[in-house]
């Protein structure tokens, strides 16, 4: 069994929330947020939503799709939201720009929608994260599934979900260190395909170990 140069450090995270100066209260209000609200507070709505409704195997996952669906009544438009899979982008201000599109072309279509006041305001947030190690490790692929197993929601959320905006949305922790650590792409990209849009944290917890334990087995 391979033994990795760099140890695999397992640490969670805590977030501070902070309000921005931004918010909207119809959707031209929304859509001008968009284009101009920072690429943490897009992230914080899309990827990091994910934490906050980690329990739904339905449903909108994303805090604006939740917001145009609940607050301004407006079903058609948060499917079309809640359709672009966050999994496909590379880059936040693609994401950005597709979010800004979809309610952008709803608006023009619907223009007697776009100064209907919401039932509720939209505020723009993002997060700063305060990391924590857990104070284990692992160099072989079978103490990274005994690491595994011991994680908490939040500290899987932290090395496969938020670490997506510090390594530029293309892979995540785990991935990155079994591939270039073990050498295990195949793995690594199995990992990485994994659905966070459609399975909960727990689920997708549970198919990275079932994947690690598969590989162990061979």
């Amino acid at each position: 069994m391979k033994t990795a140069a760099q140890p695999f450090h397992f640490a969670t995270a805590a977030y501070l929330t902070r309000i921005l100066n931004q918010k909207a209260v119809n959707l031209h209000e929304f859509c001008l947020g968009l284009e101009s609200c920072s690429d943490a507070s897009i992230f914080y709505h899309t990827f990091q939503s994910l934490s906050r409704h980690h329990f739904l195997a339905e449903g909108f996952s994303s805090d604006f799709a939740q917001w145009v669906m609940a607050a301004c009544n407006r079903a058609d438009l948060a499917e079309q939201l809640a359709a672009l899979d966050i999994r496909e982008y590379l880059s936040l201000a693609d994401l950005r720009g597709d979010l800004h599109r979809v309610v952008t072309d709803y608006c023009q279509t619907y223009p007697q929608f776009v100064e209907q006041t919401a039932f509720e305001p939209f505020f723009f947030c993002e997060s700063f994260e305060v990391a924590m190690p857990l104070g284990f490790e692992a160099r072989t692929l079978a103490e990274f599934r005994d690491g595994l197993r011991r994680l908490t929601h939040a500290s899987f959320h932290y090395h496969f979900i938020t670490s997506r905006l510090r390594l530029h949305l293309r892979t995540n922790d785990f991935s990155l260190w079994l591939a270039g650590n073990l050498g295990l792409e195949s793995l690594a990209d199995r990992a990485n395909g994994i659905d966070i849009y459609t399975n909960t944290l727990e689920g997708a917890h549970r198919i990275l170990l079932n994947l690690v334990e598969a590989e162990l087995a061979q």
